[in-house]
């Protein structure tokens, strides 16, 4: 039985998409695939209690695209037994990989001991990740998915998405992968990254922060190169996550910290265009920021309120909102414009303030 990993296949160093909680949804990801085209997409985490129970919120989290590949599908809990579950599920949808969230600051996940939590409990995070890759394995050798016997809403919302279940004689193991954090209140590179080197998973994602740090201070690079270090040898990428604001800077840290790729989150948003210009980063070469004009973000920002509508809905087009704010910025007069978009509610209404800024026509 073959690993069909693609962490060997994809272009070094990697340049990835970081999930973000409440952004990296379908429908801002297929942006990015078709304007940026990253060399890695993770989903935004998703639940396994949710998922379990057959909630619709998280399994949409399950939901991607074609042109997303090579895509990973990230998620979070804290009992093996529904990892197992739900990485057969994950296998059975197709996704290239399977990412373990274990880096998430937010209190209402680390407090119950997910995310960032399981670094305080280095027992459960290797059950996890050795779960996952015996729920993959057994899926793989011919093994049903036993998750549609917790909710029947679970099987009909897979078979809507129109992905029969992967013939036996085509099944592969897929790669499982971890994210994480350097430790909870300190530094714990050292004590921490054995844990799950032990594990020999495909790939450790490290956030160059702490737990109790959240997302304040600076990240911490030479604490990501440590643990590169400490990764020489295993089989195991390092890609670093943490205050990438470009593809110069990434390639500057790649080239300090020794990492195997970045994942980049914030600098992305309102701006799919950032992954562009990969090729002159592994050649190592200073990497130009893409131009890109005013009617080009708006076109854009029109395309994404549409393809939100088309994917999840006028119900949840509140959450819209916060993308056109990060598409319309740099140019004279754009507070105001972004203070009526914190108004709309449905495609029509975006192309009614942003038509008239535009040189040429929206498309249709």
């Amino acid at each position: 039985m073959t690993e069909n990993s693609f962490w060997e296949s994809v272009p070094k160093p990697i340049i990835g998409l970081s999930p973000m909680d409440g952004v990296t949804d379908a429908c801002f990801r297929r942006i990015v695939a078709k304007h940026g085209k990253p060399d890695l997409i993770l989903t935004e985490f998703t639940n396994i209690d949710g998922i379990c129970h057959g909630a619709e919120s998280e399994l949409s989290g399950l939901q991607y695209h074609e042109s997303e590949r090579p895509v990973v599908a990230q998620i979070y809990g804290k009992e093996p037994e529904l990892y197992f579950e739900v990485a057969q599920l994950v296998a059975d949808l197709g996704f290239d990989g399977l990412d373990i969230n274990m880096g998430c600051p937010a209190k209402t996940v680390a407090a119950r001991g997910c995310g960032a939590g399981l670094i305080r409990d280095p027992g459960r995070a290797q059950a996890i990740i050795s779960a996952c890759r015996e729920g993959i394995r057994e899926w793989a050798a011919g093994a049903p998915l036993g998750i549609f016997k917790r909710s029947a809403k679970i099987e009909k919302w897979f078979r809507a998405q129109g992905k029969p279940t992967i013939p036996l004689a085509e099944r592969r193991l897929i790669p499982v992968s971890v994210k994480t954090r350097l430790g909870t209140d300190r530094n714990m590179v050292k004590e921490w990254m054995p844990t799950l080197l032990a594990m020999r998973p495909a790939a450790i994602s490290i956030h160059g922060r702490t737990l109790t740090q959240g997302y304040r201070g600076f990240a911490d690079w030479g604490a990501i190169a440590e643990a590169k270090r400490m990764a020489e040898g295993t089989g195991t990428l390092i890609m670093g996550n943490g205050d990438v604001s470009s593809l110069e800077d990434a390639r500057q840290r790649i080239e300090t910290a020794g990492v195997d790729g970045v994942l980049i989150g914030r600098a992305a948003l309102g701006n799919p265009w950032l992954f562009l210009n990969k090729e002159a980063l592994r050649r190592n070469e200073p990497v130009p920021e893409p131009f890109v004009s005013r009617d080009q973000r708006h076109h854009v920002a029109l395309e994404h309120a549409r393809l939100f509508e088309e994917i999840r809905g006028l119900s949840r087009f509140v959450a819209m909102r916060k993308h056109l704010d990060w598409y319309c910025r740099g140019f004279p007069g754009a507070a105001a414009v972004r203070a009526r978009l914190m108004q709309v509610n449905n495609p029509s209404e975006v192309e009614a303030i942003l038509q008239p800024l535009m040189a040429e026509p929206a498309l249709a």
